[in-house]
């Protein structure tokens, strides 16, 4: 078994128990916005695969409708804002996710949708708010319907 780390997290996080759900990821040390915290890594595999296994920074990175990491580019994730140690690393799943779910938020914040899709990116105010820090092909698609 081929046990080489296909993620990289930074060094000011660890991961424990998240109010949001099972463990987390979280801010060891304060994070500059901007600054890399993570680097999604790994091989292309089939959606059923993705459903048993999951790796690396990905496997602790809970989703919050008041997101502290958004995406540049596909696998890097960085701060959105200033991020004080202690505060979990979550980001908003919109920025990266485009499939056909629905499932109850349960995040907490002031900003809560209550009901979050796999098709949130399509919502301009998200688009608005994280105009920038989409996935790549989120991006493009969000062009793509401005046109």
């Amino acid at each position: 078994m081929n046990e080489t780390p296909l993620s990289w997290r930074s060094p000011k996080t660890e991961v424990r128990q998240s109010p949001i759900h099972g463990k987390g990821l979280f801010a060891a040390a304060d994070i500059a916005k901007g600054e890399i915290v993570m680097i999604k890594g790994g091989h292309i595999v089939s959606r059923d695969f993705t459903q048993e296994e999951r790796e690396g920074s990905m496997l602790y990175s809970n989703h919050s409708c008041d997101a502290n990491l958004g995406l540049r580019g596909n696998i890097i994730f960085v701060g959105l804002r200033d991020i004080r140690a202690g505060e979990e690393l979550t980001h908003d799943w919109c920025m990266t996710d485009d499939d056909g779910y629905e499932m109850e938020c349960k995040c907490g914040s002031p900003n809560c949708r209550r009901i979050l899709t796999g098709k949130d990116w399509q919502r301009p105010e998200l688009q608005a708010r994280y105009h920038g820090y989409f996935a790549t092909f989120l991006a493009d698609k969000i062009a793509a319907r401005a046109r």
